[in-house]
């Protein structure tokens, strides 16, 4: 609402408020890589503990990974797919797998 300021003189001017208008966050996809050694188990149990994933739409990103060579398991503001990346990064090393996991920008 318009706030009334006073001039010299005694006459009052309008003063408006800019709104300032805040841009959505810029979205990053999280993309788990296939390799020769990290076992299917494996990425269906990080799918379902990380990703909050079904175990039947574990199972599909999964061959998705298999198949394709890499599967979107999610999409995040940046600071989100960072934690997930770290998260799969720690997850297989202490599995002992050498699961590749990386984020990149959503188009």
């Amino acid at each position: 609402m318009p706030r009334r300021k006073p001039r010299e003189g005694g006459d009052t001017a309008v003063a408006t408020e800019k709104k300032t208008r805040t841009d959505r966050p810029r979205l990053w996809r999280v993309l788990l890589h296939n390799d020769d050694f990290t076992t299917m188990e494996f990425v269906v149990k990080v799918l379902m503990e990380l990703f909050n994933k079904s175990a039947a739409e574990a199972t599909d990103l999964m061959l998705q990974v298999h198949r394709r060579g890499a599967c979107v398991a999610g999409v995040y503001t940046h600071e989100v797919a960072e934690t997930k990346v770290a998260a799969v990064e720690q997850m297989a090393r202490e599995a002992d797998f050498p699961f590749l996991c990386t984020m990149e920008r959503e188009q």
